[in-house]
């Protein structure tokens, strides 16, 4: 029975890298470093300033992929730096499919779970955006993209563990692909999405993989996310998340981390269309020691 379970799925046999095609919407926020902290291992620094990293969540939903048709949300804790890189860290990944969950913790070290992925009234038309127009995208002449009125869509996002199911939010977001009150797809793109993984049951290592991403991208408002289970993380007297890595998160207390990642401040959105995704093997790396700090004396001599 353990040697089926370590078998890798059948979709994914061929091997890397492996290819995701579908659409998707990625939103960065504002993730206050207390939050992201609670994800990350101690021996790796956090990219912050005053109080905040940068972190979010993409939200895709492919037609074509190794497992198949599958939803993804992957909640992004916030931005980890290991010399000579900066990589984004997952705090937690969530699929409607068995396969892709298996997949992301055995071959990838992901903090996969199962999920699922329900339909849900949302407004057919937003009547004010949920985030003002970018300074800078005006610069590039992609601020008037952000719609008034945009075709909206409800999921709602439950954990499935054997046979219980636990609610972990709502999300109200553009309908990806919909272009019927803006026809700009925006620009054809290709970029890069590094990311760090690993320094889990699975796989103890630290890794880094990379996402290849080829789209249509565009700027879009931001979704609407809530959720019940919206309870403040313990604190120490010192203030510091009582949490010291990832390793030492309970599983209840990592999906409340998670949400409160999903309800921070949002910055930007963007959609993602005519996605096509190539997934490299991940590499084990070394994570750099951190610097000891250095203090100096006041004592003259």
């Amino acid at each position: 029975m353990a040697a089926e379970e370590d078998r890798p799925a059948a979709g994914y046999r061929h091997g890397p890298p492996w290819v995701f095609k579908g659409s998707a919407l990625y939103q960065l926020h504002l993730v206050k470093a207390a939050t992201a902290r609670a994800f990350v291992p101690r021996e790796l620094r956090l990219v912050e300033a005053f109080g905040y990293t940068l972190g979010g969540m993409f939200l895709a939903r492919y037609h074509d992929s190794p497992a198949g048709r599958f939803d993804e949300l992957v909640v992004i804790a916030g931005i980890v730096w290991n010399p000579p890189t900066s990589c984004a860290w997952a705090a937690r990944v969530l699929v409607n499919s068995a396969e892709a969950c298996r997949h992301g913790r055995k071959e990838v070290g992901l903090p996969s779970h199962v999920a699922t992925f329900s339909k849900t009234e949302a407004s057919a038309i937003r009547n004010k955006p949920l985030v003002k127009p970018n300074s800078f995208l005006n610069l590039l002449g992609m601020g008037s993209t952000f719609s008034n009125q945009e075709n909206c869509r409800g999921i709602e996002i439950s954990e499935t563990t054997g046979s219980s199911t636990r609610h972990l939010c709502n999300i109200s977001m553009p309908i990806i692909g919909s272009h019927k009150h803006n026809k700009w797809m925006g620009p054809a793109i290709r970029m890069s999405l590094p990311s760090f993984s690993g320094q889990t049951e699975d796989h103890p290592d630290l890794l880094k993989y990379s996402c290849k991403v080829e789209c249509r991208v565009r700027p879009v408002s931001a979704a609407k996310i809530w959720s019940p289970r919206t309870a403040e993380p313990q604190k120490c007297s010192d203030g510091e998340i009582s949490n010291t890595g990832s390793d030492a998160l309970a599983e209840s207390d990592a999906q409340k981390q998670s949400v409160l990642v999903l309800l921070s401040r949002p910055i930007l959105a963007l959609e993602f269309s005519s996605l096509r995704m190539h997934v490299d093997a991940p590499k084990i790396v070394t994570p750099y020691p951190k610097k000891k700090e250095v203090r100096y004396s006041s004592t003259s001599t």
